[in-house]
């Protein structure tokens, strides 16, 4: 895949773990699967939709890709075959290039950070 910049949708008790440990080992359901759930750009909004509805309190974070080691990262088939980005190591605060509280658009996409 092309993209560089990816997302990952934290709580803001993980938000403030990872800020404060400076690595993110990953939510519940990250453990379980063994990797760090990201999302591409074009994806956040139906990852919110299908893991996040009616929960408050969310931050997204904007990952850089190009700050990761290439071999923890792999595009992987998930919701109906697409390619979704997979993290098989902590997330370093290093490569979180921006955040933002999730806020939805009026047209029910999400604003980005980056």
């Amino acid at each position: 895949m092309t993209d560089r910049i990816v997302y990952k949708i934290l709580t803001d008790d993980e938000h403030d773990a990872l800020t404060r440990m400076g690595s993110f080992s990953g939510s519940p359901a990250d453990l379980a699967d063994g990797f760090i759930h990201l999302s591409a750009a074009g994806q956040v909004a139906g990852t919110l939709d299908r893991h996040f509805s009616g929960k408050s309190g969310l931050v997204l974070v904007a990952v850089d890709l190009s700050l990761l080691d290439p071999a923890a990262v792999r595009w992987e088939p998930s919701r109906g075959g697409q390619l979704f980005p997979h993290l098989y190591a902590p997330l370093p605060v290093g490569a979180v290039v921006a955040t933002a509280p999730v806020a939805r658009t009026a047209g029910g996409g999400v604003s980005l950070p980056v």
